[in-house]
């Protein structure tokens, strides 16, 4: 038994208990009730599901395991999923273990990379990515361990398992991804001389060697890793694993949630956005100009790429996070300095014009350009790298969820005639 499963073998029990507990106590006490227009909407704001690691609030953003995202911005990906799935920060000898044991998993099987290899040149990243994953599920322990009839208060540890595998695997899937795909060379190899998984992520990537370019790949492994269980590629990891498939079929699914345009390829439009500003004003634009240009695209009926969110109503703290990168670090760039300028200039005018519900920028207004300025160009990949992230929160909800016995997911749904007959 490694160190994570006796870090959360007692956990294990308790939740299951609580779970119990709270369905046999409380079980009939209403949370919330339902509209038509909420279920005519998307289910935005129903209380549906449970999500212990993490949760977002309007007027404050993101929580780790109620810790302010802005509180965790120096901590590594393996620290990120040891507090999601355990719900407390790893000491050095756990994070040392939890290393090693990633470590065994950096370099991918040759059968994934001949797979991704075996795809049409012009294959989409984002279905590269769910194609890798979907190769590797021969290797799942959770589907063995079911597959020889163990019980579903053991099965959380064969998740714990996947789960390590799977996070540690994606970096180097993603990584020959980004070689295959873009035409970069040969796919490389983990370094044999360093276990820190952001590290061997910069390095089999072969993009920079430079000590801010691996900090910022730290960073964002950090900032997209979570974000409650009600967006898209969470809710649809959710849905899958509570059918018991296991991780890698999960994952893959949240993938295909995650590639959709109102979701995870939002990054790569803003960049877009961006770019074209830049290119309208041959180079970056002054705030008087930004201003003019906001008004015209909002008379136009358009929209500012990157501002807004569908929960938030503050400044995004992801944004800050990076914006405090880009500071500190002293990132000269044209774009970076468009996106810094846009932020002094666009939620006034928003806020002036009275029809947005939240002016502020969110997490995708920035991060494209700071992969951008580094020599990451290539647009579709954006998404494979927001992925590799979110895996980390998806395999940690999975193992929390069956840790508490969480039940198959299954609503129910009415015809439109039903609903008029309400």
């Amino acid at each position: 038994m490694s160190i994570l499963h006796k870090a959360l073998q007692e956990q294990a029990e308790s939740l299951r208990t609580t779970r119990g507990a709270l369905l046999k106590e409380r079980g009939e006490t209403v949370l919330g009730s339902v509209t038509i227009e909420q279920v005519l909407g998307g289910m935005r704001g129903v209380p549906a599901l449970i999500c212990d690691t993490s949760s977002v609030s309007a007027d404050e953003g993101l929580r780790i395991r109620n810790i302010p995202i802005m509180e965790l911005t120096n901590i590594t990906p393996e620290e990120t999923f040891w507090l999601l799935v355990t719900g407390r920060r790893a000491t050095a000898e756990e994070l040392d273990a939890l290393q090693s044991e990633f470590a065994k998993f950096y370099a991918i099987p040759q059968y994934v990379v001949d797979t991704l290899k075996a795809m049409p040149k012009d294959a989409h990243p984002m279905a590269m990515l769910s194609v890798g994953l979907l190769a590797m599920e021969k290797e799942s322990a959770f589907r063995a361990a079911y597959d020889k009839g163990a019980g579903k208060d053991a099965l959380w540890q064969s998740m714990v398992n996947d789960a390590v595998r799977l996070i540690a695997s994606m970096p180097g899937i993603a990584a020959a991804v980004y070689r295959i795909r873009f035409d970069k060379g040969d796919v490389i190899a983990p370094l044999t001389d360093d276990q820190d998984l952001s590290n061997n992520f910069a390095h089999m990537l072969g993009v920079s060697d430079s000590k801010e370019w691996k900090d910022l790949l730290r960073l964002y492994l950090v900032l997209h890793s979570d974000h409650e269980g009600g967006n898209v590629s969470a809710m649809t990891s959710y849905v899958v694993s509570s059918a018991l498939s296991d991780a890698y079929y999960s994952v893959s699914a949240a993938m295909g949630g995650l590639a959709g345009p109102l979701h995870g390829l939002a990054n790569q439009e803003c960049l877009r956005f961006i770019l074209d500003v830049k290119e309208k004003f041959n180079g970056v634009p002054s705030e008087d100009e930004i201003r003019a240009y906001t008004w015209e695209r909002l008379k136009n009926g358009q929209v500012i790429p990157g501002y807004g969110h569908a929960v938030l109503r503050v400044v995004d703290p992801r944004f800050t996070a990076f914006h405090e990168f880009a500071v500190s670090h002293g990132i000269v760039d044209d774009n970076v300095a468009i996106v810094q300028r846009i932020f002094k200039v666009v939620p006034e005018v928003l806020v002036e014009q009275g029809k947005a519900k939240n002016p502020w920028p969110n997490v995708d207004a920035y991060s494209g350009s700071l992969l951008y300025a580094f020599g990451m160009k290539e647009f579709d990949f954006y998404t494979v790298m927001f992925g590799v992230s979110r895996a980390i929160g998806l395999c940690s909800q999975m193992v929390v969820n069956r840790m508490m016995g969480a039940p198959i997911v299954r609503p129910k749904s009415l015809t439109l005639t039903e609903m008029k007959s309400k």
